[in-house]
């Protein structure tokens, strides 16, 4: 495919559509949408880690005045535990039971009744009504303590390797022959490592509103991650039609993955179908945190084998992974991407889902890969300095290229990986002194990135201007970048370009946002729709002029002869041929749908610079570069905020944020005030640096790019770390008390002042 670089609109830092609204307040998110005779909906959550639900009465929470509905698992469809039902990677046996308990509690917070009222605090004082009897038993919430043998068994039919077991499942992938590999080593390095549960932490807690009419024509109003998945889970939970169910996306305030499944629809669209109301429900922040998903706790080995001039030979990682209390931890990022920025020959990499009485997790950013690439990556530099090679000459002499075949499948097409590390090699960060105390480290990451089902509707208005709807919701500036698109493609000024994200009704069917896809999908269908609606005023223009189609090009915003031989004709503009619409066929517009294919995996490598203050055992970072092949960056800003926004995350997941569980078995600091997430002051500068190796199998040559961010961040820190004090750590969060106690040790602190 030949791209063009040569562009006006693509590559620019234009004005983003959305801007305005969000930082003048405008904008509507999921807790602003109100409806007239609207109730409310809260939820009764089980105070233990595990228990039998042996019985639930609801009579006093229904007697109390203003009490409108009050929904059980009753009311859930159930999906019997001896069938799998799959709707894309969630499984409803699963599901059913997470939005709302049924034979057990399996996490303090899982729902077991909700409740719908006139206000707030009625609803919350009948949920506080309703009695359940519950049969308390043993439970556990680490790994370690779910896979001992007298562990308590979460679910009585889950068998691994012919017993009982809390293991869901095993992934492998592999290449060559791992026990060859490593005899043929030279030097080999072995680690274990642990890192702990982390929220997402997006700002806006799940809300949704929710009507079903008396002809059980049902309208959802929610924040998400995508409103054709509402509409399918919530068809799937309440046994309404799909047909019947129209989900409209608010504007989202974060989701990083977070928002991929449903938590409140099923229950408000029951609340509301029973009271006859519409239901509004809006999780409190303590409620994201104890029962919505963060990312899995994992304990993992990794071992590399190397010869001595510094070739990897043999590579073999082990990855445990929570799943929370039901199946579903993302070991296929762990397991697919921990090896994929690296030529070699023999590779086992092997995941393991575990489950224990935690909430169930979510998607988070690049979902598993940040837990593999810490692991490997702290792994090469252990391996890089018994080498005495410098770590980014490691990388680059082991470095994926094009024709490299991936342990997890894939021959790689062209691909940036070596320019991102010839690129830090290079960078003046990479070559800046360092003071007492202070330490530099990188890593690499990779992830698979993805296309899928999308949908997009180009129209042209009356007034000559563009209308294009697509069928994601934005998370990362998707609307911006097809405006540039769009613009570029027709020949006008992107101001001229309109674009909005339609609900189930009104677009056809997109899958979720999410996998790094949306731009990458929903770009591809939006060229198509445009290309379409050109042929259409290259028509009508021939027509005007009375010549061939053929003979009729479509540059700068309008219509031309392709040369004087065609005929002499003024052109005609976008506005002039939208006027003459209506006598020349009727409105101008074109949709596509397609099943998007062609996606290309993403590369980055990290430089990151920490300063340790040995009296508080602090470690703050000072530098960051994140260097990425970003395919071709429609719109610079948002590529450079994707990068920013994921090192953001990746040194909250490093140094501070964990879920802490007390001796209940319930987590300690549901909220941000103990969830120690970063905010502005604990944060560098984030440098970017864009490599541009376009994919060919694109258009504009898009590549994801929202996920790799996130993926090189916690252990070019560690490495950092390592460098700034002589000592490595192998968990994570790697904060103050962990780090302090290091330095603490004699040899440490000697070496320190």
């Amino acid at each position: 495919m030949n791209i063009v670089t040569d562009n006006k609109w693509i590559g620019q830092r234009t004005i983003r559509p959305d801007g305005v609204d969000k930082v003048t307040g405008r904008a509507a998110f999921a807790a602003d949408t109100n409806m007239p005779g609207m109730i409310w909906g809260k939820v009764l959550r089980s105070p233990h880690p595990h228990a039998r639900i042996k019985g639930i009465d609801t009579s006093k929470a229904e007697a109390l005045p203003g009490v409108k509905a009050v929904v059980t698992a009753r009311d859930i469809v159930d999906f019997p535990l001896d069938k799998s039902v799959m709707l894309g990677i969630q499984d409803m046996r699963w599901m059913c039971r997470n939005v709302m308990a049924r034979e057990k509690a399996l996490f303090p917070g899982h729902p077991v009744a909700a409740v719908a009222a006139t206000s707030e605090a009625i609803a919350a004082q009948a949920c506080e009504l309703i009695e359940v009897d519950y049969e308390v038993l043993p439970w556990s919430i680490e790994i370690d303590d779910a896979l001992k043998s007298d562990a308590p068994i979460l679910h009585d039919f889950m068998k691994f390797e012919g017993k009982p077991s809390n293991i869901a499942g095993r992934l492998e992938v592999k290449k060559g022959d791992i026990t060859a590999g490593f005899e043929a080593a030279e030097i080999v390095v072995e680690r274990s490592f642990t890192t702990r549960p982390v929220h997402q932490g997006y700002i806006e807690p799940h809300a949704c509103l929710i009507s079903v009419g008396a002809d059980n024509k049902t309208t959802i109003w929610s924040s998400s991650q995508g409103q054709f998945m509402v509409r399918a889970m919530t068809a799937y939970l309440t046994g309404i039609p799909q047909s019947d169910i129209r989900a409209i996306p608010a504007e989202i305030g974060g989701g990083f993955g977070g928002k991929t499944i449903v938590y409140l629809e099923p229950l408000a669209t029951m609340l509301a179908k029973k009271s006859g109301r519409p239901v509004k429900m809006v999780m409190t922040r303590e409620e994201v945190m104890r029962a919505t998903g963060p990312t899995s706790g994992s304990k993992s080995t990794v071992k590399i084998g190397a010869k001595k001039d510094g070739t990897i030979v043999a590579a073999h990682g082990i990855y445990y992974l929570q799943a929370g209390a039901f199946p579903g931890s993302p070991i296929r990022g762990a397991v697919g991407c921990s090896f994929a920025p690296y030529e070699i020959p023999h590779v086992l990499s092997e995941g393991f889902d575990v489950v224990s009485n935690r909430s169930k997790v979510a998607a988070y950013r690049a979902p598993g890969a940040p837990i593999g690439a810490y692991a490997v990556e702290c792994v090469l530099d252990e391996l890089a300095e018994a080498l005495k090679m410098d770590p980014l000459e490691l990388r680059l002499k082991n470095a994926a290229k094009e024709g490299t075949k991936a342990a997890h499948g894939p021959v790689y097409p062209r691909i940036g990986y070596i320019e991102t590390l010839e690129a830090a090699k290079g960078s003046d960060h990479y070559k800046a002194p360092l003071g007492k105390l202070q330490g530099r480290g990188v890593a690499s990451g990779f992830w698979f990135n993805a296309g899928g089902e999308s949908s997009a509707q180009v129209n042209i208005t009356e007034d000559g201007n563009v209308v294009v709807t697509t069928g994601h919701p934005d998370i990362g500036g998707s609307r911006a970048g097809i405006a540039n698109i769009c613009a570029e493609l027709l020949g006008i000024d992107y101001r001229r370009v309109s674009v909005l994200i339609g609900d189930t009704a009104t677009i056809g069917f997109s899958n979720l946002t999410g996998g790094s896809r949306v731009l990458f999908a929903s770009s591809i269908v939006a060229t198509q729709s445009v290309e379409k609606v050109i042929q259409t005023l290259r028509e009508r223009a021939a027509k005007i002029w009375e010549i061939d189609p053929e003979a009729v090009k479509w540059d700068q915003g309008a219509a031309h002869p392709v040369s004087p031989n065609a005929g002499q004709f003024p052109p005609l503009t976008l506005a002039e041929l939208a006027e003459k619409a209506p006598s020349m066929g009727g409105p101008i517009g074109a949709g596509v749908q397609l099943n998007t294919q062609g996606a290309d995996g993403g590369f980055g490598t990290h430089i990151a610079d920490v300063e340790v203050d040995a009296d508080l055992g602090i470690v703050r970072v000072i530098r960051y570069t994140a260097i990425q092949d970003v395919g071709r960056a429609i719109h610079p800003a948002y590529v450079e905020g994707q990068l920013q926004g994921g090192v953001s995350q990746g040194i909250g997941w490093a140094l501070n944020e964990e879920y802490i569980y007390n001796k209940q078995g319930k987590v300690d600091n549901p909220g941000f005030l103990d969830y120690r997430m970063p905010v502005c002051s604990d944060l560098p500068m984030i440098d970017c640096i864009m490599v541009e190796v376009p994919n060919p199998k694109h258009p504009q040559g898009v590549k994801g790019v929202g996920e790799v961010p996130l993926i090189p961040v916690m252990s070019a820190i560690s490495n950092a770390i390592y460098n700034a004090l002589g000592k490595r750590f192998y968990s994570l969060p790697m904060s103050p008390p962990k780090v302090l106690e290091v330095i603490d040790a004699p040899e440490t602190r000697q070496a320190a002042e």
